[in-house]
């Protein structure tokens, strides 16, 4: 009988001290993660609340990916677009003095020479790349935006962009295509700035009146493909714009969405340590009750 009392004795307090042990490691994990549920069984609803939660969160990790992808070809469009606008306005500025009646056929011709340098410059503006290393105004195209064709140079692109998601369903494209800034109606219809370069420079190297007048003919177009590209810089800084809207309001969501996981499964510190501190009182004392009692010997009782 006295065997029987032990052996439950020592189960009991086996149980209790193993209890109160898991549950202080439990708060103790709770201060230390901040989370006050291990298990969905601990609130059910609260755990489902918290899986929402984390899949919102992946979904704003994937979009924020994204929204950086864009904004680095948009920035790189940008700036693209104003090295392609000085281009334009210093071949405006030859163009004029071109046209100076003072000017010699040799200088005239070193002009053209110099704006013949330029459109090449404008050709390698116009296949720049963007991070990934596609062309940045080809399109959906992996090659080049511009090639030389048997009429010369020639859009190779795709006249679609894919657009990113940057969050709530909203889209932005990262970039244009070529046509949306090399193209425009000049004087003459349709044309583009590599034409009217090409042209310039063609006229003034070839001498006589045809040189002459070709600098104050050119202005016209010079100032229409200016404006072209300066509406693109307006369409990608709306674009860049947007893009920091979309980040604004998710870093906002991300904020609240923190705070609803802290409300939901978050551990309130204060009140978790004040539990700590009585489990391990709890624990200490039926920790010393347990040895002293252990110690405790039927001969000993007897005496």
């Amino acid at each position: 009988m006295i065997n029987l009392s032990t052996g439950a004795f020592y189960e009991r307090s086996a149980r209790q001290i193993g209890g109160l042990r898991a549950k202080a490691e439990s708060l103790q994990k709770q201060i230390g993660t901040g989370q006050r549920l291990e298990r969905s069984s601990d609130d059910p609803v609260a755990a489902a609340r918290l899986r929402m939660l984390s899949r919102q969160e992946r979904i704003a990790t994937v979009d924020t990916r994204s929204s950086q992808l864009a904004q680095a070809d948009l920035s790189l469009t940008d700036q693209t677009l104003g090295s392609v606008a000085d281009l334009v306005i210093r071949v405006r500025e030859l163009a004029v003095q071109a046209a100076g009646a003072a000017l010699s056929e040799d200088q005239r011709k070193t002009i053209g020479t110099d704006i013949a340098s330029l459109r090449e410059s404008l050709i390698l503006l116009s296949n720049s790349r963007n991070i990934a290393g596609q062309a940045l105004f080809g399109g959906q195209s992996s090659g080049a935006a511009y090639v030389k064709g048997p009429n010369g140079l020639q859009f190779a692109g795709s006249n679609m962009v894919t657009p990113l998601e940057i969050g709530e369903g909203q889209t932005v494209e990262p970039s244009l295509t070529g046509p949306e800034i090399f193209e425009f109606t000049g004087a003459n219809g349709q044309t583009d700035l590599f034409a009217v370069l090409g042209n310039l420079a063609a006229a003034l190297t070839t001498g006589g009146e045809t040189a002459l007048q070709a600098g104050s003919a050119s202005l016209a177009d010079l100032d229409a493909g200016l404006e072209k590209v300066t509406t693109a810089q307006t369409v990608v800084g709306s674009r860049l714009n947007w893009v920091d809207l979309m980040d604004e309001r998710r870093v906002n969501r991300a904020l609240l969405m923190a705070d609803d996981r802290a409300n939901v499964g978050g551990a309130d510190i204060a009140v978790t340590m004040s539990h700590l501190q009585e489990t391990l009182t709890v624990l200490e004392a039926s920790q010393a009750s347990f040895i002293r009692l252990a110690n405790l010997s039927l001969f000993s009782m007897i005496r």
